[in-house]
C-alpha cells in the first residue's frame, strides 16, 4: 500500500484543548472553566484584549505547552500513524517554541516526524509543499482554509470549532475515529486508482 502524507497540528489537536485554563484563571483571575471556551481566540474567551493575552503567553508558553496533556489515543494514533505512512507536524506555534515542543514530544514518548513551526495559522502552502493527503487540524477557520484548497480535513471535535462543516471537512471525536478515516480514505484511494 502507498504510504498517504499525514499532516498534524499540534495544540488542540494532539495536546487536550482546555489545559491551559487553569494557568489563565490564576493569571487573570478569571473563573472560565472548559464549558466557557466555545471561540479559539483565547483573549476573546477571557474576556481581555489580546496584548494582555500576548504578555501572558510570551511569559508562560513554554510552560504551558510542556505541561500540556496529551489528548486521549494522541499516542497511539500518532505511533500508528508514523508506522503506516508519513508523519509531517505542522503547527502555528512560532520559531521560538521549537525546542520546548521537541521536549514535550520526547516527554511524551511521541513518534519523531518532522517538525513545522509556521508561526502563523495559514498552512494551505505548506501542506502543498508536503503534498498533503490528509490535515488533521482542531481550528475552525484553518480546516476551512484546507478543505477549500482541496486537502481532506479531519477536524478533532472541540467546543470551540462546532459550526457547519464543508465537503472535504470530516468531523472526528477522538484520534481512534482519526485511524479509522485514514483507512477509508486509504481504501477509497485505492480503488479509485485501480478503477
Amino acid at each position: 500500500m502507498n504510504k498517504l502524507n499525514i499532516c498534524v497540528d499540534i495544540d488542540g489537536t494532539i495536546t487536550a484543548p482546555y489545559t491551559w485554563v487553569e494557568d489563565a484563571n490564576k493569571y487573570f483571575k478569571t473563573k472560565i472553566t472548559e464549558k466557557d471556551v466555545t471561540k479559539y481566540e483565547i483573549h476573546e474567551v477571557l474576556g481581555v484584549s489580546r496584548e494582555s493575552y500576548l504578555e501572558f503567553y510570551q511569559r508562560h508558553g513554554e510552560k504551558l505547552h510542556l505541561e500540556a496533556s496529551p489528548r486521549i489515543y494522541a499516542k497511539y494514533g500518532l505511533d500508528t500513524i508514523n508506522i503506516m505512512h508519513n508523519l509531517y507536524y505542522v503547527t502555528a506555534r512560532q520559531k521560538n517554541m521549537e525546542n520546548v515542543t521537541r521536549k514535550w514530544f520526547i516527554k511524551e514518548n511521541l513518534p519523531k516526524g518532522e517538525l513545522f513551526l509556521l508561526g502563523s495559522h495559514y498552512k494551505v502552502e505548506k501542506a502543498k509543499e508536503l503534498n498533503c493527503d490528509i490535515f488533521i487540524e482542531d481550528r475552525y477557520e484553518n480546516a476551512i482554509q484546507l478543505a477549500t484548497a482541496g486537502f481532506e480535513v479531519l477536524l478533532m471535535d472541540c467546543r470551540y470549532n462546532r459550526m457547519p462543516v464543508i465537503p472535504g471537512i470530516t468531523r472526528v471525536f477522538n484520534w481512534q475515529e482519526v485511524i479509522m478515516e485514514i483507512d477509508r480514505y486509504q481504501k477509497e484511494k485505492i480503488i479509485k486508482q485501480t478503477a
